[in-house]
């Protein structure tokens, strides 16, 4: 999302009356969002990025990594089914998956839900990021201590290049890209071409957040990182949610470069096969419905020429660690 301008207007140690968290989510627009803030949790930089980690009112504890909400408490099931389940779902048979980020350790937990998974390898840069998470955040206890979680301290990009197994899945649940950020070159035609593909195997699929996907907002990243999968991937399929916490419209991209199946019914039917609980937010009907874009949106992904690579990136507002310093 958008630059957080600052985090408090009064002292944050306890709970006050004004205390607020400050987002810009729309630069040109000068639209802000604001969340009545409860207390600070976790303040700090870590070598890659600054990372809070809020109580706010309304959306329980946020995670805020550069200035941008990355997940709230409250909400944060709608992100991450719509990021995990749907490229599951459409694989005949997922065993083994990748996460590329994921931190917070909710892309995993989703993941691990499936009982055809056998395993689970969460790479994340940022060491710092995923042991507060896994302090505070106590919905991902379990799937941190999941025997089938491999969990791996890296850059993703260097761990996929050396690694020999190939994947069923592979998700791309990175932060987004905003210009002195660690993970922009995670969405360029040559990662997706000459590191990620590789890894998948034949009928594999890749899924990757894509950034703000709202009439205002979608030309920021979405619509490059869309045309991007489709010069790598035969197959490619946009789709988006309203996320409340985002104060915006979210999308994802799924490819491979097999058939993806977006039928209702047999979507259905393989949540009901092979999901342990029940989904809070997604089912076949939803999924296909979140696949039918309005005219605008539909108008840029067809229209749109931008490749992301990392001399002609795309950045949403808002700068990274290395931009700042």
């Amino acid at each position: 999302m958008g630059e957080a301008i600052e985090l408090f207007t009064s002292n944050t140690s306890t709970q006050t009356e004004d205390s607020w968290f400050e987002e810009e989510i729309d630069v040109d627009l000068n639209v802000f969002g604001f969340f009545f803030l409860c207390r600070v949790l976790h303040r700090g930089i870590s070598e890659y990025q600054e990372i809070a980690l809020l109580d706010t009112k309304h959306f329980g504890k946020v995670l805020v990594i550069d200035g941008k909400m990355q997940s709230a408490e409250v909400d944060e099931f709608i992100y991450h089914e719509c990021l995990i389940h749907p490229p599951l779902l459409c694989h005949p048979n997922p065993k083994t998956v990748f996460i590329m980020g994921g931190g917070e350790g909710s892309a995993a937990r989703e993941a691990l839900r499936h009982g055809t998974i056998e395993k689970v390898a969460m790479c994340d840069i940022d060491e710092e990021v995923v042991l507060f998470c896994k302090k505070y955040l106590t919905n991902n206890q379990e799937a941190f201590q999941n025997p089938k979680l491999e969990l791996v301290i890296r850059d993703a990009e260097l761990e996929l290049k050396e690694r020999k197994e190939k994947f069923d899945v592979i998700v791309g649940d990175l932060a987004d890209p905003v210009e002195g950020g660690p993970c922009h070159q995670l969405y360029t035609k040559s990662f997706y071409q000459n590191i990620l593909k590789p890894r998948l195997h034949k009928n594999g699929i890749f899924v990757t957040q894509a950034g703000p996907a709202g009439v205002l907002t979608h030309k920021e990243v979405f619509s490059s990182i869309h045309n991007t999968s489709k010069q790598v991937f035969k197959n490619v399929v946009a789709y988006t949610a309203h996320v409340p916490s985002f104060s915006d419209t979210w999308g994802w991209v799924i490819a491979s470069d097999s058939e993806l199946i977006v039928d209702a019914g047999e979507i259905d039917k393989r949540i009901g096969e092979r999901i342990d609980g029940e989904l809070l937010y997604l089912n076949g009907a939803w999924f296909v419905s979140s696949t039918i874009l309005n005219k605008a949106v539909t108008k840029t992904l067809d229209n749109e020429t931008h490749v992301y690579e990392e001399d002609t990136a795309k950045f949403i507002p808002g700068h990274g660690l290395a931009y700042k310093n």
